[in-house]
């Protein structure tokens, strides 16, 4: 059965929106699902999770990014660090105890983003990242896919109008691309330096992806250097990995994180402390 929305009130003023939540109660550890630019959390590897989670009995979290899907907003009006914001008051005010992020292209790069975020913060959090999966992560797409791949024209479209119509072979119409959205990703970008997220990872990317080469998922690991980091390459897979044997990969990726995080926190409840 379809879990009910709720919405949550991110920001003040006129950046104030009303952000899109479905929840579904179960036990530790919980999924975080973490969607991609322009997609929704009523996707197919979205309601695939869900409905994982409530056959197997844990939590699970989902929500839309301000101007995307049930969510208030307009899209062209959300940045890296707005939708970064949204995702920090999800986790912030959803979640309880240890969270498996599985994060979807930009939802990749958002859960890296979450993770230094909450390391970040002064106060502490009611709930923990104890793994990710993320799923053809576009970790700093704004600059590394966009910006450096943009043709001249393109740019100075960008420049001189502040915006650009990007065509593309998915059903959600072209991507909107705002100079904002461009500028602002710069203040959040990653690869220039190691990457902590202090839990293991589990990347899952298409090797005939058109949108985030899988040399891109390399060069993610790479800087993943102190984290348990497995990358599977799937051969013939696409962007959206959303074909069923797709689904089966990622679902069991997510099976494997929880089982190993269960296992882990059994062995910490059994050691004795020392001293």
């Amino acid at each position: 059965m379809e879990n009910d929305v709720a919405h949550l009130e991110v920001g003040e003023g006129a950046q104030a929106r009303r952000i899109a939540v479905r929840q579904r109660a179960g036990r530790a550890p919980g999924i975080v699902w973490l969607g991609g630019f322009m997609s929704d959390m009523q996707g197919t590897k979205a309601r695939a999770l869900d409905a994982w989670a409530a056959e197997h009995g844990h939590g699970i979290v989902r929500f839309d990014y301000a101007g995307h899907g049930e969510s208030s907003g307009a899209f062209a009006d959300g940045t890296i660090g707005s939708w970064l914001e949204d995702a920090l008051a999800v986790f912030m005010t959803a979640c309880r105890g240890p969270q498996i992020l599985v994060g979807s292209s930009m939802g990749g790069w958002m859960a890296l983003l979450l993770a230094r975020a909450l390391k970040r913060r002064a106060t502490p959090c009611d709930a923990s990242i104890a793994g990710m999966v993320l799923i053809a992560p576009a970790v700093d797409f704004t600059e590394e896919l966009m910006w450096k791949r943009f043709p001249p024209e393109v740019k100075r479209e960008l420049e001189t109008t502040g915006r650009f119509e990007r065509p593309t072979d998915y059903d959600t119409g072209p991507h909107v691309i705002t100079r904002r959205l461009i500028e602002e990703g710069r203040d959040h970008l990653l690869l220039g330096d190691l990457i902590e997220t202090g839990c293991p990872v589990r990347i899952l990317q298409g090797v005939q992806d058109p949108d985030v080469p899988w040399q891109h998922a390399s060069a993610l690991v790479a800087r993943l250097a102190q984290d348990d980091v497995v990358l599977t390459l799937i051969k013939d897979g696409d962007h959206r990995l959303s074909r069923p044997e797709d689904i089966s990969r990622i679902l069991g990726a997510v099976a494997e994180m929880v089982d190993s995080v269960t296992a882990a926190a059994s062995h910490d409840r059994n050691t004795p402390a020392a001293g």
